[in-house]
C-alpha cells in the first residue's frame, strides 16, 4: 500500500511524519509490523531517513485532539521526544489542524505536554524534571560521574574536558544497567560560558543524533544544579543556551519548577510512499 508521509527536523534531529488521523493507515498494522516500517523509514540509504518517526493520530485522551506516535529510528517505543513535539506541533498548525495563537495539547506516553508558537520558534512545555541522583557512563576505557535526569525518559548527563572525549558515539555508552535497564540517552556536556552549554547525545534506539530536545532540558537542569542556579520557588526561572550540532535550543527552568523548550521546527518534504 502506498501512504503519506512528510519530512522535518527540529535543529537537525530529523523525523518523518507518518499522518494517520483517523487510525486506519497504520493503526491495523501489529507491534512488530509497525517497528518493521519505521526501520525500513528512517533507513537512510534504502529508505526516507530520520531518527524516528512521529505518527499523527487522534487521542483517546480527553485533555487533547492529538496523539503523538513516537518510535525511535530501531522500531522502538519512546515516551517523549522534545524535538519531535515541535514537529508534530508544526504540521498540525500548517495544516490546519490546530490554532496556533493558542496553546496547544499535544498527548504523548508521558502525558499530556503543552505547547506555543511564536512564528519560527516552539516552545514546549516539558513538565517537573526528575532528579534522580548519580551514576557514570563509559566509552571505551574512560569513565565519567553523570547526573541521572528523567525528563518522561531517562537521561545521563555527563560533563568533560572537550566533546571529543566521547569518540564517534557508534555504540551506546556504557552505563549501569540497574538503573537504566531499558537503555538510557548519554549526554557528553562542555561548558561555553555563562549559563550557556553544548552537548553531544547517544539517543537509544537511534545512536549519535544531531540534536535532542528532551537531553538538552536535562543537561539545562544538571547545569543549573552544579551552578547552585536551580529557580527559587516563585520567585524567577532561568534559562540556558544549549548548543547542539544541529544548531541552539533556549530552555528555561521556571520558579513552579517546569522545563521550557524552545526551538525551530522545519517540514522540508512531502510525498507518497510504499515502505
Amino acid at each position: 500500500m502506498s501512504y503519506e508521509f512528510l519530512k522535518g527536523h527540529g535543529t537537525e534531529n530529523d523525523f518523518v511524519l507518518l499522518p494517520d488521523l483517523d487510525g486506519t493507515v497504520h493503526g491495523e498494522l501489529s507491534d512488530e509490523q509497525m517497528a518493521e516500517r519505521v526501520r525500513a523509514l528512517c533507513d537512510r540509504r534504502a529508505g526516507i531517513g530520520g531518527d524516528g518517526v512521529l505518527r499523527v493520530v487522534r487521542a483517546i485522551s480527553p485533555d487533547a485532539e492529538w496523539f503523538m506516535d513516537y518510535r525511535n529510528s530501531d522500531g522502538s517505543l519512546s515516551e517523549m521526544c522534545g524535538n519531535g513535539i515541535r514537529l508534530f506541533v508544526r504540521y498540525l498548525v500548517d495544516h490546519g489542524l490546530a490554532d496556533g495563537s493558542a496553546p496547544i495539547p499535544v498527548d504523548t506516553r508521558d502525558g499530556v505536554k503543552t505547547l506555543t508558537v511564536d512564528g519560527d520558534l516552539i516552545t514546549a512545555d516539558l513538565g517537573t524534571p526528575k532528579i534522580l541522583g548519580d551514576t557514570a557512563v563509559s566509552v571505551g576505557d574512560r569513565t565519567w560521574p553523570a547526573r541521572h535526569v528523567d525528563m518522561g525518559n531517562p537521561h545521563a548527563v555527563a560533563f568533560v574536558d572537550s566533546l571529543d572525549d566521547a569518540g564517534r558515539l557508534y555504540d551506546a555508552p556504557g552505563h549501569d544497567a540497574r538503573v537504566y535497564p531499558e537503555g538510557v540517552n548519554v549526554e557528553f556536556v562542555v561548558r561555553r560560558g555563562e549559563r550557556h552549554v553544548a552537548m553531544r547525545v547517544h539517543e537509544r534506539g537511534s545512536g549519535e543524533t544531531r540534536s535532542c530536545g528532551t537531553g538538552a532540558c536535562a543537561v539545562m537542569v544538571a547545569a543549573a544544579l552544579a551552578d547552585g542556579a536551580r529557580p527559587a520557588d516563585g520567585h524567577s526561572d532561568i534559562a540556558y543556551r544549549v548548543d547542539v550540532p544541529g544548531g541552539t535550543l533556549r530552555v528555561t527552568w521556571t520558579a513552579d519548577d517546569r522545563v521550557l523548550l524552545t526551538g525551530p521546527a522545519v517540514i522540508v518534504a512531502s510525498g507518497t510512499t510504499d515502505l
